[in-house]
């Protein structure tokens, strides 16, 4: 996946949830940029980080600018909240990304289709008659080469896997696909310290047969390419960046 119009520039701070401001390299100038990711990413939107924006001007918009990935140490990331579903979709109809013991050969893989009270980011189905589900989350958190989601508690994701769970028990095969926004990962795992009932779900999910994958990204200012399957491990102690013990 490309950005068709990337500037560097310099954060500066981050107003709230949507809007941050941050210094153009090429001209010097102040702009205010879109924030694609509502997560906190203390970590990383630090003042004088070399960020990457994608300039989108229209109209309709208050923004030119969308902040999509930003350098830590020697390693972009991206949190483009919007991209791992489409790096997800690309993936795996190009086989890039496998889907564990779904039988048959892909026939269709449809965008965001309803089950019970949520709306799945894929559905799939195959030769064989099975149906799957795929929920796609992307991650952006990572402390020494450890990737864990969420960043922030999430409510949503939350009642995701529960609904998985519920699917699975029906008979339709079912996923949590994380997409690592960034390269260089060693294993994933859940935020057990953002969101213990998180944890808990992922475990009891799994128990019952929703399988988690987890692909890592090469990631450059103006190019995401989905790159290979890194492990998942739920029991991962991780250790938060931004915590005092870290």
């Amino acid at each position: 996946m490309k950005y068709e119009n990337i500037n560097m520039a310099h954060f500066i701070i981050r107003d709230n949830r949507f809007i941050c401001h941050c210094r153009l390299i090429k001209s010097n100038e102040v702009v205010t940029v879109h924030v694609k990711n509502t997560g906190r990413g203390k970590e990383v939107l630090i003042a004088g980080a070399l960020v990457a924006l994608n300039y989108q001007p229209s109209p309709t918009r208050k923004t030119d600018y969308d902040l999509v990935a930003v350098k830590k140490g020697l390693m972009w990331i991206n949190i483009d909240s919007q991209l791992p579903n489409s790096l997800a979709y690309e993936g795996i109809l190009s086989e890039k990304i496998s889907l564990p013991h779904f039988p048959g050969k892909l026939i269709s893989l449809k965008r965001e289709v309803t089950y019970g009270n949520s709306k799945f980011d894929l559905f799939a189905t195959s030769d064989a008659g099975a149906k799957a589900f795929i929920e796609v989350k992307g991650m952006t958190l990572e402390n020494k080469e450890v990737g864990a989601f969420p960043d922030a508690p999430t409510l949503r994701g939350l009642k995701h896997v529960n609904e998985l769970q519920v699917a699975h028990e029906n008979g339709y095969f079912t996923y949590v696909l994380f997409i690592v926004q960034f390269e260089k990962i060693r294993l994933a795992t859940i935020h057990t310290q953002m969101q213990p009932r998180l944890a808990e779900s992922f475990a009891l999910a799994m128990a019952d047969g929703v399988e988690v994958l987890a692909y890592n990204c090469k990631v450059e200012p103006g190019e995401v390419t989905v790159k290979k399957q890194v492990p998942f491990d739920l029991t991962y102690p991780f250790v938060d960046p931004n915590s005092q013990e870290n």
